[in-house]
């Protein structure tokens, strides 16, 4: 086991166009995305639960469960602001819909480790504050269908072979 830390490694991409029913993006539409990595200071939720359904009966002491349905955590990214560009502002309004992509182990083709998630996001929010530290902002999303987990990264573009004289 090679053990590693996500900073460095992951890559976090948002995607306006997935044409693939099951959210699997092709390497254009990774390409065409944005890349949001260098500027994102925090992650926050970007994870399943599942709510289990109590079923207790008569003929036992022990609460037995079974599995119910999923649901997708309240999620936000924490971005640092540009002070001279506001491309992320202008890309992640109220509302905006498209897919947020990770790339837990890097942008490593055919690696499973790309989880696609369908948004809309909900709010962003400059966070104020007085402390010594970089200007912030907090995008929320809601996650709109069920996310595509340990998906393969699709092969990148393969230049055509020269012809020989």
């Amino acid at each position: 086991m090679k053990k590693y830390s996500r900073r460095g490694v992951t890559r976090v991409l948002w995607l306006e166009k997935v044409a693939d029913a099951s959210h699997i993006p092709t390497r254009p539409e990774l390409t065409a995305g944005t890349d949001l990595t260098n500027a994102i200071a925090s992650i926050d939720g970007w994870a399943l639960a599942n709510q289990s359904i109590e079923t207790p009966d008569l003929g036992s002491t022990f609460d037995s469960s079974i599995p119910g349905s999923d649901k997708a955590d309240d999620s936000s990214l924490g971005f640092y602001e540009d002070k001279v560009s506001d491309e992320i502002e202008q890309l992640l309004t109220k509302d905006a819909t498209g897919w947020v992509v990770f790339l837990r182990k890097g942008d490593v083709p055919g690696s499973k480790s790309m989880d696609v998630f369908p948004t809309r996001v909900g709010s962003r929010s400059p966070n104020y504050s007085t402390d010594n530290e970089a200007a912030k902002f907090t995008v929320s999303f809601s996650i709109t269908e069920k996310p595509t987990q340990d998906a393969e990264i699709p092969q990148a573009a393969v230049a055509p072979a020269s012809l020989s004289k």
